[in-house]
């Protein structure tokens, strides 16, 4: 018998196979029950998901010797004809190649003549965006009135192409990416049946270059058991379809963390020696990061992530060692080091400076230092600048001598220094002066400073306690009050501002001002 691929041999032959696609599963099985079919289907959705099986399913339920039924039998002619692309009452067509308007004249006139021995007659068109709008113009009337045992199934990966006139005629079911893990199951399932020695990670990998499509990932399979001889093994996976493993991203990543750009190139540059691609690489390394900001914000939550929960537990773990601003700026280098490549026509070079920046220790030697002098001995939060190489904006400040900050200072003090702390803060790090100014000075406790925010900012207040953030408020509040200040930050039991509160925001005042404008409601 001749050979079989995968894509085709476990393709679905009824609902319950479908891999991914519960939604639509049930949209067509309850409009089966119901009797409510629509005469005009549009399936849309990327390619290898299941839409055109969908719609030899939906035919087979029917046109079954039983339908129309949510199982068809797979045994009667109806079946068995259309399982083997046969039927003369499933017509499929592909969109591509017949595009033009006497093609679509040509299946007006077939459209009359009744099913030769089914119940409907079920018209299949893939790529149905690629029909032309003088096809489509002619193909209207018949859409939108036609004879009762007729059914027309459009599927697409660009529904944003068709006609709207065609749209509206239509109902319109989205089918989505199939997970990494739903493609792991199901390839877990085919090696089993087929009796494939399989490594566990190359699954993984399989689904993960599939890009969602569960066909893609079918045949990616396919093609590692001719090339393998006894075991697919992770290196098959790697060496046939040139992917960079999932452990060098993470030791790369674990070198960016110990600051050792020697060691971060030293990767890089043995992966484009073994001849990995470049855009592929900085593809996949922000991917990582990615991951690795999802894994802190939702505590690795695997449906956000898409991956095994193994997988995303060594991303929350390695996650711990970002905070979330560390690792919004990473994702700017990383956005700059592409546009970088489209002016110098060139990826090796850029992604070689983002590497060295990423891993480069922002405390020590990133941030250029002038030497004191007696016009500017005060420098505030130079080590605290995030882009390196970059000289930070000073405030000049006289030389203030630590030895005579007291230990209890008034509030109104602080009140009188608050708008100049926000001010000063917005000169060395925006995003601090920024989060600070959301709070509420709400008392001094000794020389402890209590800012207050609402409950539904806990953002601003995580952020600001990260050691580094809040070093550098107390650093400046001490100099501003000549006192040795430190600072708490808390949530209040309120969830929003009242209307004075927010009439006093400088963003919402500028507002008013600027537009004569009042409160009237909050969101």
């Amino acid at each position: 018998m001749p050979y079989t691929v995968f894509a085709l041999k476990w393709r679905p032959q009824d609902f319950n196979s479908i891999v991914g696609q519960n939604h639509i599963v049930n949209t067509l099985k309850s409009a089966i029950e119901k009797n409510r079919l629509a005469h005009a289907y549009l399936f849309a959705g990327p390619r290898g998901v299941g839409k055109t099986s969908t719609a030899r399913i939906l035919a087979k339920s029917l046109n079954c010797k039983s339908g129309p039924t949510l199982t068809p039998c797979q045994k009667c002619p109806s079946c068995l004809e259309i399982i083997q692309g046969r039927s003369l009452d499933v017509i499929e067509i592909d969109g591509a190649s017949n595009r033009g308007i006497d093609e679509i004249r040509a299946l007006r006139e077939n459209v009359k003549f009744a099913p030769s021995s089914g119940k409907f007659k079920v018209y299949i068109i893939d790529e149905v965006h690629q029909i032309t709008s003088d096809g489509f113009n002619a193909l209207l009337k018949t859409l939108e009135e036609p004879p009762e045992f007729v059914k027309f199934i459009f599927a697409t990966t660009h529904p944003h192409k068709i006609m709207p006139t065609i749209l509206s005629r239509c109902q319109r079911l989205d089918f989505r990416r199939i997970s990494v893990v739903e493609i792991i199951a199901q390839l877990e399932r085919i090696v089993k049946a087929e009796k494939i020695s399989v490594d566990k990670e190359v699954l993984f990998a399989i689904a993960k270059a599939s890009d969602g499509s569960l066909r893609d990932a079918e045949s990616i399979l396919d093609q590692l058991v001719s090339f393998s001889k006894d075991q697919i093994s992770l290196k098959d996976v790697v060496s046939v379809l040139g992917l960079v493993e999932q452990d060098a991203f993470f030791g790369l990543v674990d070198k960016i963390i110990r600051k050792d750009p020697h060691q971060a190139l030293t990767i890089f540059n043995k992966l484009m020696d073994s001849g990995k691609d470049a855009g592929v690489f900085l593809s996949n390394l922000i991917e990582h990061f990615r991951n690795l900001m999802v894994a802190r914000v939702t505590k690795a939550d695997m449906k956000i992530i898409d991956l095994p929960q193994e997988a995303c537990d060594r991303y929350l773990k390695q996650s711990q060692a970002f905070s979330l601003e560390e690792l919004f700026a990473d994702f700017n280098i990383l956005v700059n080091t592409q546009e970088m490549a489209k002016r110098l026509n060139s990826l090796r070079i850029p992604i070689e400076i983002a590497l060295v920046s990423l891993s480069c220790d922002k405390s020590q030697g990133a941030v250029k230092q002038k030497p004191a002098t007696k016009k500017d001995d005060v420098s505030l939060g130079a080590e605290e600048n995030e882009d390196p190489g970059v000289e930070v904006e000073r405030t000049q400040q006289t030389s203030v001598d630590n030895s005579s900050f007291s230990q209890e200072i008034s509030i109104d003090v602080i009140k009188n220094i608050w708008q100049k702390l926000i001010d000063t803060l917005a000169g060395i790090k925006m995003s601090v002066s920024t989060y600070l100014n959301e709070g509420e000075l709400l008392n001094v406790q000794g020389n402890v400073l209590i800012v207050s925010f609402p409950k539904n900012y806990s953002l601003h207040k995580e952020t600001l306690e990260e050691k580094a953030n809040k070093d550098l408020v107390e650093k400046v509040a001490s100099e501003l009050s000549h006192s040795n200040l430190k600072v708490n930050f808390i949530l209040s039991k309120e969830d929003k501002q009242d209307q004075a509160e927010v009439r006093t925001n400088p963003f919402v005042k500028s507002a008013i001002e600027m537009f004569g404008a009042r409160v009237v409601k909050e969101e």
